[in-house]
Formats: structure tokens, sequence, C-alpha cells
């Protein structure tokens, strides 16, 4: 494959998305969409990388400057080619194919963009390659004209089209790779008398074929092609993204209980032998090794769960959680900021929020690590052994000793050495009869006010 540069097309406004954020940094599977495409591309190994922006360019800026990708800026906005024409000042000089794609157009999968540029490449030389596809309804989708062997004979915006060129099935997408030899000396001719006075990007498959050279059009499948326009469509192409990973999680060795009701994110990272059950969601960076079972309802971001542990019903681990190897999380358990080691447990009701447990701890009801004192975080140590009782409190910064215990209720302030018992509560009193009086008192009271 020779060197290619990605070229993505941003420069809409995306009215429809009713919305403050650009519309390609909306995200999918917890990816901005424009993100999935710069992965894609990098994966396969982009020379070059530039985004051509308009309104809102400054969020898209943003965002693409750790990336290594180039801005070039459309305005106004004239048209698919005038938009690809704003790149000629940063490609110009590349010596090497370009490949066209659409930040709103997120799923293209990596070895897609290969089988276009592999056919660029190809030994009848064509010019550029256009990525075609065949939707249920080809509803205002341009029209491609192609012979059997794939060679485009005429490619039509459908406000152009006729009504048996409208008839046909084959769609154009949008996307294509084109030899950067070619390019800009294309776009130069493209004009704009169309039904829409715009310059359309297509028209280069025809300049191309006056001038006797020759394009091919491959096709993928619908849903590599879904573009977002609206938050429905949005929805729609998060619904296809989850179903096509919870396919690949089954089909890698994991048990997915309720298949429909999992949520993965772009990064999620699945075991072999992981059973996880309905009504779980995974944010970004998420690992989860083998052997590991997570029960309904549990939402788990930026952690890390060593093999054979349980995570849930309803658990919650938050970025920085590490759970090891045969550690119990589980319902209404939160930990933020944590390591478990080997075999340790919070079975129900706690938090754990910056804070080192020793393996084979057990961490009782209603126990949390008090980290924060309204301006510092501070760190909670339980070693290797050690019992909290019920419903106390540990405030950070504060050990706990290997084999200790804490008696429940009881609120530390204090290291606690090993092998040690620590309670930290108040004297309990009763005083005989006091009940009963105090009823008594309060209904004659409450008599006298009637």
């Amino acid at each position: 494959m020779r060197p290619f540069a990605a070229l993505i097309l941003a420069a809409g406004k995306g009215t429809r998305m009713k919305s403050d954020l650009h519309k390609v940094l909306h995200p999918i599977a917890g990816r901005p969409m424009l993100g999935h495409l710069i992965a894609a591309v990098d994966q396969l190994g982009a020379a070059r990388k530039l985004v051509v922006t308009g309104a809102g360019r400054e969020q898209v800026e943003a965002f693409v400057a750790p990336l290594g990708v180039d801005v070039a800026t459309q305005e106004p906005q004239l048209g698919t080619a005038h938009a690809v024409q704003q790149g000629e000042v940063a490609l110009g000089d590349f010596n090497g194919d370009v490949l066209i794609l659409y930040g709103d157009v997120p799923l293209v999968p990596a070895e897609t963009m290969r089988r276009m540029l592999d056919r660029l490449g190809g030994n009848d030389a064509p010019v550029a390659v256009v990525l075609g596809f065949r939707p249920a309804d080809p509803l205002a989708y341009g029209r491609i004209l192609a012979r059997s062997d794939g060679t485009i004979d005429d490619m039509v915006e459908y406000k152009d089209a006729t009504i048996e060129q409208r008839a046909i099935d084959l769609c154009n997408s949008g996307l294509m790779a084109v030899r950067g030899s070619e390019l800009w000396r294309l776009l130069a001719q493209v004009g704009n008398d169309n039904a829409a006075g715009e310059y359309y990007l297509p028209d280069i498959i025809r300049i191309a074929r006056a001038e006797g050279k020759r394009s091919i059009v491959i096709e993928a499948a619908a849903w590599e092609v879904a573009g977002v326009n609206s938050r429905a469509e949005m929805a729609a192409v998060e619904a296809e993204w989850q179903q096509r990973r919870r396919l690949a999680a089954m089909a890698d060795g994991a048990t997915l209980v309720a298949p429909e009701t999992v949520w993965f994110s772009h990064d999620t990272v699945i075991g072999r032998d992981v059973v996880i059950e309905p009504n779980v969601f995974f944010g970004p960076n998420v690992v989860i090794e083998d052997s590991v079972t997570i029960h309904g309802f549990s939402h788990i971001e930026g952690a890390t769960v060593h093999s054979d542990a349980e995570i849930g019903p309803y658990a919650r681990l938050r970025p920085g959680a590490d759970i090891g190897q045969g550690a119990k999380i589980g319902n209404f358990v939160e930990v933020k900021k944590s390591r478990f080691g080997a075999g340790a447990k919070a079975n129900h009701l706690a938090y754990i929020g910056d804070a080192e447990v020793g393996a084979k701890a057990n961490i009782g009801a209603g126990t949390i690590t008090c980290n924060y004192d309204g301006f510092l975080k501070y760190r909670t140590v339980i070693g290797e052994g050690a019992f909290i009782g019920s419903n106390s409190a540990l405030v950070a910064p504060v050990t706990i000793g290997e084999g200790a215990i804490i008696g429940a209720g009881s609120v530390i302030t204090r290291d606690v050495e090993a092998d040690a018992m620590a309670v930290a509560r108040g004297k309990q009193e009763a005083r005989p009869g006091w009940a009963a009086r105090f009823r008594e008192a309060m209904t004659i009271k409450k008599m006298a006010r009637k």
C-alpha cells in the first residue's frame, strides 16, 4: 500500500443535532465520532491527517490538536468538492493517495479503508475508488452507474438524477480514495451547474472519465457508511455498534446473559469465560480479565478487574479501581481510585475511595473511607486479613495493620497496629422504664391540646 493521507470533512453546521457541541464530537461508544475515524486511519498508518472544518471549528481544532491532525477551514461552505479543495494547501505537495472520509460517518472499519486503498493501487491504475453501498431504502442518496467489473460510467446526485437513474440501488457513500497526483487538478475543473448550485465531489469521476481515465466502485455494507445528522440517527448508529461489539464479545468466549442490555465502550477489554448479567454498563478504560462474574446493574468505568473476581449486583467501579484476583465487590459498593488485593471483600453498602485494601481483608456493610476534607484527598491503607466492622468510618490518612479488627460503628482517626482491635464509639447507657414514662407523659400532653 502506497503512502496515504486521510482527509476528513467536518465543516457542516449539524443544525439538526440542536446542540452546542460540534456534530462530529458527539460520542459513539464513549468516543467522539471523529475520534473513531482518526483511530482507524492511525491503525492503517496514515502518513498525513487533515480535518476540514467550518462552523464550530474551535471545538474540532481543540480535539484534534493532541492527535497530530492538521486543520483546514472551509468558509463559506459551497459543497463537498469545495470542502476537499481546502486541503490543497496542506496536502498539495503530498506524494501519495488521498482517502476522503466524513466526520459524521464514524463506523467505517479500517479494513474497508484498506480495501479502497488496495484497489486504488491495482494494476489497472484507476484514478479513484468510490465506496458504494446498497441501503434497504435508497432515499435521496446519489446513485452510481457502474459496470459488472466495477467500472463507473457515471455518478449523479439524487436531485439531478432521472427517474431511471433513481431506480438504481447502488448508492454513493461519499467516501473515496483518489490518487493525489490527480485530485487537485480534477477538483479545479469542477463546476456548480446543478440543482443545488454546489461543487460536488463526485464530479471528479465524470471529469476523469471524459479524459479517458477509469474509476472503480467497491461495495460496503450499509451499516459501515451510516451517517449521523440527528440525535435519532446517532442512537441508531450507537445501537449498531453495540450489537456488533456484543457479538464479538460472545464470539471471543464471554457469556452475556441478556446481550441487548449490556453497553460497551469503544475500548472495553473482556477476557474469556467472563459472565456478564443484564444491565451492565462499561465506560471507557475498562479491562476485565478471564473468569470474572459481573452481576446485574453494575456500572464500571476506568477500572481493572482481575481474574476470578466477582462484581455486583448494583456495584459501581470508578476510575482507578483495581480489583484483585478472586476479590468480591458486592451490592451497592462504590470503589474509586483504590486497589483490592487478592480475595479481599466489600460485600455490601460501602464506599472505598483512595485506598489500598490488602489481600483477604473483609470490609463490613456501611463502611466508608473518609478521604476528602473539603480541600485535599488522603489515602487509607487496610492491611492483609484485616476485618472492618459494619458502619465504620476510616478517616484518612489512616493505616489499619494486618490482621487488625475494627469494632462495628467505629470512627477511626488514628493508625491501628497489626493484630490489634480498635473500637471508637460512644458508651452505651440504658435507663430502665424511661421509655414507658416518656410515652405516658407525651400522651397526656397530646390529649391536653385537643
